[in-house]
């Protein structure tokens, strides 16, 4: 039975994956190209998105701890599909304003904090401990062939029937996700009831990280590539677009080449963490990211005097990067449950999302600003920059490289 749950699970996550892959690309173009953002708007776009983590990160961890994670999830699910579908409602409506989809973003940014750590919490109850690293290798397979095959299908879906029909398929996608999730048989235990304050408990996360230095380490870290990749997101697809000269086809195209990047990495991660073990498959998955940072804004209008070649250098920087994504935050995951107690799970959960995402909307509004007052490609050097600073630093954190097999 457990199997059969496992797999009904893994069903609605190809679903969101795919649906949050053509998202991924239809929101942002939908500023971009139906209300003509500027950086400091898309900056303030991704920082919206990002800013729940700051404020309810930490009591979502108390909230998890304290009640059964199932519900969580499906209530989460529920408001995202709602959230999603208002977009192309008011756009057909001709009431879609930037404002609008700052609205959006925050509570996308809230369901992610509560309803995507009761995910991770709940996979762990899914599968065990011992099974989260395969559990986690079919999801990052499947999760490749998402990113494959959804942005050159939102890339087609954008510029035939515009952007927000796009982010509808992704709604409706959660829709079915919800009622495909409540035939899951496995539930995980409704915790004892405590009599702590929230706010004890919420010191106790943050004293129970601090007093381990692997999840220290992770910590500061993670915190600082978010900070990273928020500023760049906030400017990547205005590069590709004004900068590059992109049409949405084209630029789902090249975001597919980044599934490719996810497939591989689907395929590698065992064999890293085998022989080398989870801390050094992560220092090899930021090296990765940090590639696609620095060399991005590099890429020329017209490569070798081609804008279809500054396309592939494009989709290439893509794979790269989109590869170390999944063989940094992979072990990362891992590493994060296998050292956490059961009575802790919510709280680490929520307290490492809080202190490793807490600042990214400051890198998001930087990153615009200076995007808005030097360049766009001006913006993406300073992520750049943070980029070679990261993966310096982490090649000489011993917490991290020392984690073997």
């Amino acid at each position: 039975m457990r199997n059969a749950d496992f797999r009904r699970y893994w069903f609605s996550s190809v679903l969101n994956g795919f649906g949050g892959q053509v998202s991924a690309l239809a929101l942002p173009l939908c500023a971009v190209l139906l209300l003509h953002a500027t950086p400091a708007q898309m900056g303030t776009l991704v920082a919206a998105q990002a800013v729940p983590f700051a404020l309810f990160a930490l009591p979502a961890g108390v909230i998890l701890d304290r009640n059964s994670k199932f519900p969580i999830l499906l209530l989460s699910e529920s408001i995202q599909a709602i959230s999603l579908a208002s977009i192309p409602a008011a756009y057909w409506m001709g009431t879609l304003s930037i404002h609008w989809m700052y609205a959006n973003a925050f509570v996308l940014g809230v369901c992610s904090v509560v309803g995507g750590g009761a995910e991770q919490i709940f996979l762990t109850y899914l599968t065990g401990r011992d099974g989260l690293i395969d559990a986690q290798s079919k999801l990052t397979a499947t999760d490749s062939a998402s990113r494959l095959l959804a942005p050159g299908i939102a890339g087609i879906l954008i510029q035939w029937l515009t952007a927000p029909f796009a982010v509808l398929l992704n709604a409706t996608g959660f829709v079915i996700s919800v009622f495909n999730l409540r035939r899951i048989s496995v539930r995980d235990p409704r915790p004892a009831p405590s009599d702590k304050h929230p706010l004890r408990d919420i010191h106790d996360g943050l004293k129970f990280i601090w007093g381990q230095p692997l999840l220290r380490a992770l910590a500061w870290a993670t915190g600082f590539w978010h900070w990273l990749f928020y500023g760049y997101s906030a400017l990547v697809i205005l590069f590709a677009t004004r900068e590059l000269g992109m049409t949405p086809g084209m630029l789902g195209t090249a975001q597919m080449v980044g599934g490719i990047g996810v497939f591989v990495s689907s395929l590698l991660l065992k064999p890293l963490n085998r022989r080398y073990g989870p801390g050094r498959t992560i220092l090899v998955g930021v090296a990765s990211t940090a590639l696609g940072f620095v060399l991005m804004p590099t890429i020329p209008a017209e490569l070798f005097g081609s804008r279809n070649a500054s396309a592939v250098a494009y989709a290439a920087l893509a794979f790269f990067f989109d590869c170390g994504v999944m063989l940094f935050f992979m072990p990362y995951l891992a590493l994060r449950q296998k050292v956490t107690p059961d009575e802790f799970l919510g709280r680490m959960t929520s307290t490492m999302r809080f202190l490793t995402v807490a600042t990214a909307p400051v890198g998001a509004m930087v990153a615009g600003a200076v995007a808005e007052h030097y360049s766009i490609r001006t913006g993406m050097a300073c992520v750049a920059a943070g980029g070679v600073v990261l993966t310096i630093a982490l090649l000489m954190s011993k917490p991290i490289r020392a984690v073997r097999p």
